[in-house]
């Protein structure tokens, strides 16, 4: 039993050291992959999955709350494949679209940056705190699922949440 956990711990730990490097990467080599207009269209479906994941962790989140677990596991379990969905599309802008330059001007400036920033850093970080979240859940390890869901919960909302308002601030310089 403690070999599965340690391998499975392992996995994690891998999981989020990968993540965030495969994206960065794939990125930051500015390759440009044809893949149709189609993908124009990629920010908008981006901009909505950050608010349903938003809304499905508040769902979760009120579902524990009034004792509903199923409820929790359902929107919880969306709010994870909806993280998955999201990683793929933005991968999928990204290698085949230029990354957009923000264009506003005065205090909004400095408010887009402050959001992205901490959007990015803070999304790096949470993926292992989710992970780790829902693998206790998933091996009813409740008292350990608890105890990061302290730190994940709030910021996977404010990564879900921010991403929102920065998809808001930047949508009108989309081309």
């Amino acid at each position: 039993m403690m070999e599965a956990t340690k391998k499975n711990d392992q996995l994690i730990n891998i999981l989020s050291a990968v993540i965030p490097v495969a994206v960065a990467i794939l990125i930051g080599v500015q390759i440009n992959i044809d893949l149709g207009a189609w993908t124009k269209v990629l920010p908008h479906v981006i901009g909505l999955l950050n608010s349903t994941t938003a809304l499905s962790l508040v769902i979760g989140l009120i579902g524990v709350k009034n004792g509903n677990i199923g409820l929790h596991r359902k929107a919880m379990g969306v709010a994870f494949l909806q993280g998955a969905v999201f990683l793929v599309l933005y991968i999928l802008y990204h290698v085949s679209n230029p990354s957009t330059k923000f264009g506003g001007e005065g205090w909004i400036r400095p408010v887009y940056y402050f959001l992205l920033i901490s959007h990015i850093v803070l999304s790096i970080g949470v993926v292992r705190l989710v992970l780790k979240a829902i693998y206790y859940a998933l091996t009813n390890n409740i008292v350990a699922h608890k105890s990061i869901v302290k730190w994940a919960y709030p910021i996977w909302l404010y990564v879900s949440v921010t991403g929102v308002i920065v998809y808001l601030l930047i949508s009108p310089y989309y081309v």
